[in-house]
């Protein structure tokens, strides 16, 4: 319970400070070009209602001096997002009756469309100055961790057998691409659309043709791809019954009596069958074969444990997390793109993995860690910018489009057009919710 406890208090700061984040990217222009803001407020207060508010209820009573100020801050009730209410503009306050006032030079309708413009991709340019921020102060502070690619070998599922590849297999290129790290090979072949993947197999170079009816299940199948660990011994307890068998540190084991056995995976298969067993290893050390005595106890372990594979880690000078900070912000970004390209391509199955703030929630960890809440936050801030920036009306992407449309014909969409669309985005932003909550419940129910 505590480390549910703890995930919702990660979940609620992460969105509370991205929200402020990106309303505070609105309310900025807004103030440089003069246009009026009327509230600023984290969460929504449905039907006026407020947890706290400057001009109204207990906060102010309490700093009264904060009534005479021209924008209301406070906090809804409602934690589902956030806004920065401008005046005349049309959003989702859907305020009719301010529109049919007589336009304001203080208003946002009054201003220029460039000026507009800014103002409406305000949100989105601080979300992505804040993850770069992040980032750069991740890899200054962390470095980064990750399996080189060209250092190892994949142990592969079922799945990927029935794909073609096969056990030792090191792959070299996914397409024309050069993946650097292992852990992300799975979501590459996805993401890119591979067809073909270019491998190391026994010494040769082989090409397996990737058929992309396997996408469904190469995105909802997690550990496509393991790591394949020769079986090199590290360390044996002196309760093992191997103890005194004769083996040294960096001995790799490369088979049992008479069978060819080649990864560390295989040799737990191999051992579970044989409890209580006396068998024969073939170990190499050095240049130098050798053959001593394998022992199993009554839960058929050997005891003879293997190095865990460790990450590669990469450290960061402050001048050098600069431009760090920068490619990881773009290359985030692109791979956003195009997990939200395959989420609206049917045929992948990629929609099913959308996910709402259960799927958020569940990502976050489950105990205090900076590294990984900054990390996170720094990926929430992206997909928070990219999401604003699709064309739906109600999102700044839509307002952005329109706002284009006006700088190119020279026309202006009328009010009653902008509250259609407002209510057609707000329908769909409001569908695309109910979906997602809808696949979380489904995960949770299996």
């Amino acid at each position: 319970m505590s480390e549910a406890i703890l995930k919702v208090v990660q979940l609620i700061l992460a969105l509370s400070v991205l929200i402020l984040i990106h309303e505070a990217g609105h309310f900025t222009f807004a103030k440089l070009f003069k246009i009026r803001v009327d509230k600023f407020f984290l969460f929504f207060d449905l039907g006026g209602k407020a947890l706290l508010s400057t001009k109204h209820g207990w906060f102010s009573r309490l700093f009264p001096g904060l009534k005479s100020r021209e924008t209301e801050y406070g906090i809804g009730w409602l934690p589902l997002g956030g806004y920065c209410k401008i005046a005349g503009m049309i959003d989702e306050s859907m305020d009719r009756e301010a529109m049919k006032q007589t336009p304001k030079p203080w208003e946002f309708r009054t201003k220029k469309a460039w000026q507009r413009l800014l103002v409406m991709a305000g949100g989105v340019l601080y979300n992505f100055i804040f993850a770069i921020l992040l980032y750069i102060a991740s890899l200054q502070i962390w470095g980064t961790r990750y399996i080189n690619n060209s250092e190892t070998r994949i142990y592969a599922s079922e799945l990927a057998q029935e794909m073609g590849f096969r056990t030792g297999d090191r792959i070299l290129k996914l397409d024309e691409f050069e993946p650097t790290d292992f852990t992300s090979l799975q979501a590459d072949i996805a993401r890119r659309n591979a067809h073909i993947a270019t491998v190391e197999r026994d010494g040769d170079t082989v090409q397996v043709y990737i058929d992309h009816s396997y996408l469904p299940q190469i995105i909802s199948t997690p550990g496509m791809f393991d790591l394949a660990v020769p079986y090199v011994v590290d360390t044996i307890p002196p309760v093992s019954l191997n103890y005194r068998n004769g083996y040294q540190k960096g001995d790799r084991i490369i088979g049992i009596d008479s069978v060819r056995i080649d990864y560390l995976q295989d040799f737990r298969a191999f051992f579970a069958d044989k409890p209580n067993a006396s068998m024969t290893a073939l170990v190499v050390r050095g240049a130098d074969t050798l053959s001593l005595p394998m022992l199993t106890d009554s839960t058929g372990k050997a005891m003879i444990y293997a190095p865990i594979p460790g990450y590669n880690k990469k450290t960061y000078a402050f001048f050098e997390s600069i431009p760090a900070g920068l490619e990881l912000t773009v290359s985030t970004v692109g791979n956003y793109l195009r997990d939200l390209k395959m989420v609206f391509s049917p045929s992948t199955g990629a929609y099913k993995s959308v996910g709402s703030f259960i799927t958020i929630a569940d990502a976050m960890p489950e105990s205090w860690n900076w590294e990984l809440f900054v990390r996170l936050l720094g990926l929430l801030s992206i997909m928070l910018g990219v999401m604003n920036l699709l064309p739906i009306p109600a999102l700044d992407g839509g307002h952005i489009v329109f706002v284009i449309y006006e700088m190119i014909t020279g026309r202006k969409p009328s009010d009653k057009f902008m509250e259609v669309a407002q209510m057609i985005g707000m329908v769909l932003i409001l569908a695309l919710m109910l979906f997602a909550c809808g696949n979380d419940i489904g995960r949770l129910i299996r």
